[in-house]
């Protein structure tokens, strides 16, 4: 049976566009794997340990929490399967301190500033979040509604963060600010009455006040600028996994990935007051 030759130049056509694609894919894919620590490895940082509602468990293998579903989903984007994804374990300061780092990107609520892109780089925002001021109901600081009541209490947060910054920025209390090694350091010392009140993100706050704290309660959220913090995938200086990072997120941004993974892992505001 004779064949057209418009018949054999549409096959063709659709042929070379599929080999076209593949290897686009492929070299897309083999560069940025051949620009990772260990090559054909995607290796992630998260803290030690990495806490609910980010992290279930302090397992971040497992996929479960909001920030290890975001990993993955990067690690897809990038091209990586779940297998070649490899996580290693920093404090909250190593990761955002100049110098080599051990993971192609970190993700422990690294609100994106200035003075931090200093030592490295950040990806476009994963998520954006307000600041909350977190007590017991046995604290004295449970009766307070505004920012001038908080101003004669003892305040803490965790040491480097955007929480304990906001202590001083947006509260100035008439006691310095206690600093802590970890946010878990921060609710020991509200639940042992070393300090009244402590500060946290919004999702960490609403999970401590309610399952981690006994007679956790919220006072409120500190009021921000036109946004509130946004966090970024924290990358070495200059990492040539920026720009493929952020494409990724950028990407689960614009497909409503994001949006349903934080509807999934985080709770919503649910109600808490802006304080005055």
């Amino acid at each position: 049976m004779a064949i057209s030759r418009k018949a054999i130049w549409k096959t063709l056509a659709a042929t070379a566009a599929v080999l076209v694609a593949t290897s686009l894919s492929a070299c897309s894919s083999g560069s940025i794997a051949g620009d990772t620590i260990t090559e054909g490895k995607l290796t992630i940082g998260t803290g030690n340990p990495a806490y609910s509602p980010w992290v279930l468990n302090d397992a971040p293998e497992a996929g479960e929490g909001f920030e290890a579903a975001v990993a993955y989903a990067v690690a897809e984007k990038l091209g990586f399967e779940a297998a070649d994804v490899v996580w290693v374990r920093t404090t909250f300061d190593e990761a955002i301190a100049p110098g080599a780092k051990n993971f192609d990107f970190n993700l422990q609520q690294y609100s994106i500033t200035e003075e931090r892109k200093a030592n490295v780089d950040f990806s476009s925002a994963y998520y954006e979040t307000a600041q909350v001021v977190v007590t017991t109901e046995s604290s004295p600081a449970a009766s307070a509604t505004s920012i001038a009541d908080l101003q004669g209490y003892l305040i803490g947060a965790a040491t480097g963060t955007t929480s304990f910054d906001a202590i001083g920025s947006v509260i100035n209390p008439t006691q310095a600010a206690l600093a802590f090694n970890s946010n878990d350091d921060a609710k020991a010392a509200l639940t042992n009455g070393q300090v009244d009140a402590i500060v946290l993100d919004l999702p960490t706050a609403l999970y401590a006040s309610c399952c981690e704290l006994t007679g956790g309660k919220i006072i409120g959220q500190l009021p921000t600028a036109a946004k509130g913090d946004q966090f970024g995938l924290v990358l070495d200086k200059g990492s040539k996994l920026t720009a493929a990072v952020t494409k990724a997120l950028d990407d689960l941004r614009a497909d409503g990935t994001l949006a349903k993974l934080e509807e999934k892992w985080l709770t919503a505001d649910a109600g808490v007051p802006v304080l005055n």
